[in-house]
């Protein structure tokens, strides 16, 4: 199969961020970029689907600035194929603008299925793989957990409150994959990392679409007050409620 991953580099989660001087994005100082974590389980699906069927080519495609090459060859270290570099100064938040971009790249690639993580973990939109799907007239599935393809057709499970929805599509299509289709992705191994620096990476501008949501604002919530013992055991419990009542409000 010939299968395409679109993966965005993103913050490392587990950092203390900071507003940049201009009040709308986050600060580079000091923050570690990776692959989102639900693109990564994209690449690992994609890897698992190829290596299931007797082979096929991976084509990962990532937007954003020069340094999202580092994040192409992460996923070609992995085991994918080539990668496509989408070239822009800066990822705009507009979902629509980035899905033009990506549509633009795909559209001609003839690929079989596409890719998506469910979300990025920055901005957790989770509408851009399904906004390429409607630009591209394919069918959709998102917050897929569990995915196989058989000829022509794919079968997909989703999580839906109360159980489990299993859905089937024809193939070319476009998935969204959710935590659970893929328990661990493939840590890129030495030899897959010196392979990847001799797999094809093209870089081309971004074709981005008309730019209609940005930031306005950005700012940390206010640090929590320090909380405080109104005593111990059964004879606080009467002053604990009149302060749930009384300050807190919420009973």
């Amino acid at each position: 199969m010939k299968i395409a991953v679109c993966i965005k580099r993103v913050a490392d989660m587990g950092a203390r961020f900071q507003i940049g001087a201009d009040g709308t994005s986050v600060s580079d100082a000091g923050i570690k970029y990776d692959m989102s974590d639900f693109d990564e389980w994209a690449v690992e699906a994609a890897l698992q689907l190829n290596e299931k069927h007797g082979g096929g080519e991976v084509t990962v495609i990532s937007l954003g600035p020069d340094a999202a090459q580092e994040t192409i060859r992460k996923a070609l270290a992995m085991g994918a194929d080539k990668g496509v570099h989408l070239k822009a100064d800066r990822i705009p938040f507009d979902g629509f603008a980035i899905a033009e971009a990506l549509a633009a790249e795909l559209k001609d690639g003839a690929y079989d299925l596409i890719l998506f993580g469910r979300i990025a973990v920055d901005s957790a939109a989770g509408v851009t793989g399904a906004m390429v799907a409607e630009l591209l007239g394919l069918p959709c599935v998102t917050a897929v957990s569990k995915l196989d393809v058989n000829g022509a057709m794919g079968t997909a499970e989703r999580q839906v409150e109360g159980g489990v929805e299993t859905l089937s599509f024809p193939l070319p299509a476009l998935c969204t994959i959710d935590q659970g289709l893929v328990t661990q992705a493939r840590y890129p191994s030495l030899k897959g990392i010196m392979a990847a620096k001799k797999k094809p990476l093209e870089s081309k501008p971004a074709q981005l679409g008309a730019i209609s949501v940005s930031v306005r604002k950005m700012e940390l919530p206010p640090e929590r007050s320090a909380g405080r013992i109104v005593g111990e055991g059964a004879a606080a419990v009467p002053e604990l409620i009149r302060l749930l009542q009384t300050e807190a409000k919420v009973l």
